[in-house]
């Protein structure tokens, strides 16, 4: 449950696509609902998925983060 400081899911999804840009997932999506972040897809390396989770973990107000980040096929 979220509380009355929270920031509204509309600001939370500004945040934390902004943080996506510097975290390097450009190709990243995020949606945003109650506080809960779902990440859409793909990326090139496997090592570029826990420094995005990271970012948007640490994004105030962001109360859990679902990954659905899949890799590109080679």
């Amino acid at each position: 449950m979220r509380d009355a400081n929270s920031p509204s899911d509309r600001e939370l999804s500004k945040t934390v696509n902004k943080r996506l840009i510097r975290a390097g997932g450009g190709s990243v999506t995020a949606t945003t609902q109650m506080g809960v972040v779902t990440l859409t897809g793909m990326l090139r390396y496997e090592a570029q998925r826990r420094p995005i989770v990271k970012a948007v973990t640490a994004v105030a107000g962001v109360a859990r983060v679902v990954d659905q980040l899949k890799l590109l096929k080679r």
